[in-house]
């Protein structure tokens, strides 16, 4: 005798046997006042700040608790049982939620870092992935189906917690499927690769994650993480470590559309060409044509020309840009501050003009001893620190007047530094 699933399935579900899934939330993505927004260090000076937009780093190898420890949560994929770092979690909750709860989008990074664990890693990086570790973020590990069951429960988990139903714990708006993935040796290790097999690999990831987020949201939306390199890769390594953000992203989409056309938006990261130069108005090797070399502030327009091609539409509409992460350098000089408050006057008056950027989501908070000479913050990092917060400096206060009555005036005052006898010289979409 042949029994109908669906029959199945309702007899199953009214004997208790089955229960109903989970129905996502339906609210549409949220309208912002503005573009501000911060990747967070501190949640009251950014709420002080008035922003709307604020990016969380998620790593999620630091959520696998293979010991599963009783009371941590737990579950099951693909007949494996996977138990997550409730500690952790709770850290996360706590930057989210005070954030959320005022009205900030809030979009999470999802990463997976090594955590020099084997039999960590092992799960939740790709196999390929370089072994001496000499990279900074891994890809996430598609290959094995241990790796798969651990991408697609983690990635259920985290949208159930926050852009479900009921986020109790804050709410995700937006995800952001990994880093600089057209770097995929240095910023998305997945081992030396050609293009077409680097982007097969994460097309499985965005797509598993896609599916996941949809289980709990029907509008959060899902983006892919570039670089700024355009028709070229990153300088001074092979076509098999990293790859022009153009073509990977037409390759992408390519791909996507092969397999099942998903609704996929952009993270852009346009630092100046130089990123110890803050002059963001100066880069003299971008054009305003498709075959400049990288997409920067000062030509940000070609970005949002190239997405409005039919073959890359999402039913009929254009995909969204967010400019996830950028920041600009405080040189050691007395010209230094203010060279770096012009810089975001300029980014800003220039995501003005294009209607496909939701955000300008600022990196960083605090200046970070880490970070290879560069001091890209609103704030100075306390003597012998890392990141701990020292002093403001002069960019907070343009910062803090941005999307206001008082930025007309504010950004006026840094005009001249750039060399622009008005805002309405930039391009515009």
């Amino acid at each position: 005798m042949c029994y109908r699933p669906a029959l199945i399935s309702i007899f199953l579900l009214m004997t208790g046997f089955l229960l109903p899934a989970a129905v996502p939330n339906s609210d549409p993505f949220p309208q912002t006042p503005s573009i501000k927004g911060l990747q967070v260090q501190m949640v009251n000076d950014a709420l002080a700040l008035g922003i709307h937009h604020a990016g969380i780093n998620i790593n999620i190898t630091a959520l696998l608790d293979l010991q599963k420890k009783p009371g941590n949560p737990t579950r099951t994929v693909d007949g494996q049982e996977f138990s997550f770092n409730e500690a952790y979690l709770k850290s996360l909750d706590q930057q989210i939620k005070p954030l959320s709860d005022r009205g900030v989008l809030v979009y999470a990074i999802v990463l997976s870092y090594p955590s020099k664990n084997p039999a960590v890693d092992a799960i939740a990086i790709h196999p390929d992935a370089r072994e001496d570790y000499k990279y900074s973020i891994g890809a996430f590990n598609t290959k094995t189906p241990m790796g798969r069951a651990w991408l697609r429960a983690v990635s259920e988990e985290m949208a159930e917690r926050w852009s479900g139903d009921h986020p109790d714990h804050g709410r995700v708006w937006g995800w952001i499927v990994g880093n600089e993935v057209n770097s995929h040796w240095l910023w998305y290790n997945l081992g030396r690769k050609p293009m077409s097999a680097a982007v097969a690999e994460y097309e499985k990831a965005f797509r598993l994650m896609h599916e996941a987020v949809r289980r709990s949201s029907m509008h959060a939306r899902l983006y892919i993480s570039f670089d700024h390199h355009w028709s070229i890769s990153m300088h001074g390594i092979s076509a098999e470590e990293a790859a022009p953000g153009r073509d990977y992203l037409d390759a992408f989409a390519k791909t996507v559309r092969a397999l099942g056309d998903l609704d996929w938006h952009v993270a852009w990261h346009p630092y100046p060409e130089d990123l110890g130069n803050p002059r963001a108005w100066a880069d003299k090797g971008v054009r305003s044509d498709d075959a400049t070399q990288k997409v920067t502030f000062k030509n940000l327009e070609v970005l949002s020309r190239h997405l409005k091609q039919p073959e890359l539409l999402w039913q009929g509409q254009p995909r969204r840009i967010i400019l996830s992460e950028q920041g600009f350098q405080t040189l050691l000089k007395p010209e230094g501050e203010p060279l770096q408050a012009a810089a975001y006057a300029y980014a800003w008056e220039k995501c003005q003009r294009l209607p496909l950027v939701d955000a300008f989501i600022y990196h960083r908070h605090v200046d970070h001893a880490h970070e290879g000479g560069l001091r890209l913050g609103l704030w100075r990092n306390a003597p012998n620190s890392i990141a701990d917060p020292h002093s403001k400096k002069q960019i907070w206060d343009l910062f803090l007047k941005a999307g206001t009555p008082a930025w007309k005036q504010a950004a006026a005052d840094l005009l001249p530094v750039t060399g622009l006898k008005s805002w309405d010289e930039l391009a515009g979409d």
